[in-house]
């Protein structure tokens, strides 16, 4: 079952990312032990819907719809701009500055997932 949902475009990512957490068991470990936090992303689609994926980084190492159980951090932002910082076309921190990227929780751990991005941009032809 995939984790994309067509109205959302960049929702793609989330495969890419399960997959790179799931080909390997190094790269699962690797990412748990950077991240070790439960990412939440909620996205808003040109549409105006927003829909929530977890990227589960403290125990599973997988990937889910949904907020998951308890988020360390939720990151909101445009369908648009995910994809876009999944690409490497835009940067977290310019894009909470610029006031398009809405974080709760614990922001310090928002930067741990750049480096998880970067991983899925290798998998992901967005």
């Amino acid at each position: 079952m995939g984790l994309k949902n067509d109205k959302f475009p960049s929702s793609a990512a989330f495969d890419a990312i399960n997959s790179v957490l799931t080909s390997s068991e190094a790269d699962k470990k690797d990412a748990i032990k950077q991240g070790n936090a439960i990412f939440a992303f909620t996205l808003k689609n040109k549409a105006g819907e927003t829909e929530s994926w977890h990227i589960d980084l403290k125990e599973k190492g997988q990937v889910g719809t949904g907020l998951g159980a308890k988020p360390t951090v939720t990151l909101s932002l445009s369908d648009e701009d995910f994809g876009k910082l999944v690409a490497g076309q835009a940067n977290a921190q310019r894009l909470f500055m610029s006031g398009k990227l809405k974080i709760k929780g614990d922001v310090m751990k928002a930067t741990k997932m750049e480096p998880i991005l970067k991983k899925a941009q290798t998998k992901a032809k967005l």
